[in-house]
């Protein structure tokens, strides 16, 4: 079976590699072919071009690259054609890979998968009108999503996601974690501003400010901040004034599997954690790491998108555990004053500590922890839409 896979930002590539690792235990002789980043080059696929370059987010930030999505559109339409691929699966970055499959279908008939349905739950609930008739099967990261896509005439499996099957590490790794780092008892605080240059010029300042707020409180804080490998000497640059003596984790040069490993045990060895919105706080409930979320944007994005919203959290825990326990900061809410007052509260033991513990378990049960892993499911349902049996 011959599968092209595209993926546009990190978050896409894992999700890519684990559906690869699966496809490829269902059958060894799966060939790939496509977009993507390391993860997905180390599941034996060589991108067309550097997945960063679709890794844009915000109506005003795609704006000025859109004559080069443009053209990356069409290489792409043209090497999918030429791969006589059984089956295309496009990995979220909606914005581009719709874009891909309505041009792909003017040409060809190969069936379609999209990897993550759109979050019409919470905004622009009209974006499936978009994948009717070029999209022939979607799967679902979180369980109350097959009924919106089915509504709109999709074709929708729930597969789970990816984080319940991560390995996590354990007390010792933290320890030696902690060891490595000098880091004594102090409490560690993770700060994750995201994977994109514009996340991090925007959220850095924020962030460093209300760190040093919740340093004034508890002055002993140490602060870590894992970084994509895209990103990492951007964040180097904007951390030099944070309090706490941040420690940069940046992967480059390092084997994946140490980068990531070291990693999970800076996850381990937190006390809380402050982050970007995103499929983070997700990891962070994965490893009962306490968190605050906070997240801006384009002053004329922020606008638009509030305007649309129809959900009062876009944290992923509060949604799937039906509960409001992680704090968030968003838009014109982003203020270090207000993040630094959840950041003091969440960190020490409290009720709200607890609450945070509670709707974690409950994410990862309905994500599917215990079940079998996503990526495997998620790789039937494409093995059969690839046989024609959507």
């Amino acid at each position: 079976m011959k599968v092209y896979l595209i993926a546009g930002e990190p978050s896409g590539d894992k999700l890519g590699a684990a559906l690869m690792e699966g496809l490829a235990q269902l059958d060894p002789m799966t060939e790939f072919q496509g977009v993507g980043g390391p993860l997905m080059e180390a599941e034996g696929m060589t991108s067309l071009f550097p997945m960063e370059e679709l890794s844009v987010m915000g109506i005003a930030e795609v704006l000025p690259k859109l004559r080069g999505l443009f053209r990356r559109r069409d290489e792409t339409v043209e090497d999918i054609i030429g791969s006589g691929a059984d089956v295309v699966v496009t990995i979220d970055s909606p914005d581009f890979c719709l874009r891909v499959l309505k041009k792909l279908r003017s040409f060809s008939m190969v069936p379609t998968v999209h990897y993550v349905a759109p979050s019409v739950w919470a905004w622009r609930s009209k974006r499936t009108d978009k994948m009717v008739g070029i999209v022939d099967h979607v799967l679902a990261l979180l369980p109350f999503e097959p009924p919106y896509m089915e509504r709109a005439g999709l074709a929708c499996d729930f597969v789970g996601h990816p984080v319940v099957a991560e390995p996590l590490a354990d007390i010792g790794d933290a320890a030696d974690f902690r060891r490595a780092h000098n880091l004594g008892d102090a409490p560690v605080v993770l700060a994750l501003p995201g994977s994109r240059r514009g996340e991090v010029s925007r959220l850095s300042d924020v962030f460093g400010e209300s760190l040093r707020k919740l340093a004034v409180k508890q002055p002993n804080i140490r602060v870590v901040v894992p970084a994509a490998a895209p990103v990492a000497v951007l964040v180097r640059q904007h951390v030099k004034n944070w309090p706490g003596d941040p420690i940069v984790l940046d992967p480059r040069g390092m084997p994946q599997d140490l980068a990531l490993s070291e990693k999970r045990a800076a996850f381990a060895a937190a006390d809380v954690a402050l982050a970007a919105s995103g499929t983070v706080s997700l990891e962070l409930a994965a490893n009962a790491v306490p968190m605050v979320i906070a997240y801006d944007m384009n002053w004329m994005s922020r606008k638009l998108i509030a305007a649309l919203l129809k959900v009062d959290t876009v944290t992923l825990v509060n949604l799937v555990s039906e509960t409001r326990t992680v704090p968030e900061f968003l838009g014109d809410a982003c203020k270090p004053d207000d993040i630094a007052r959840a950041l003091h509260l969440v960190l020490n033991a409290g009720a709200e500590r607890s609450a945070q513990a509670v709707a974690a378990e409950i994410t990862m049960e309905r994500l599917g922890r215990g079940d079998e892993a996503p990526g495997f499911r998620a790789a039937k349902v494409v093995a059969r839409v690839a046989k024609g049996s959507v």
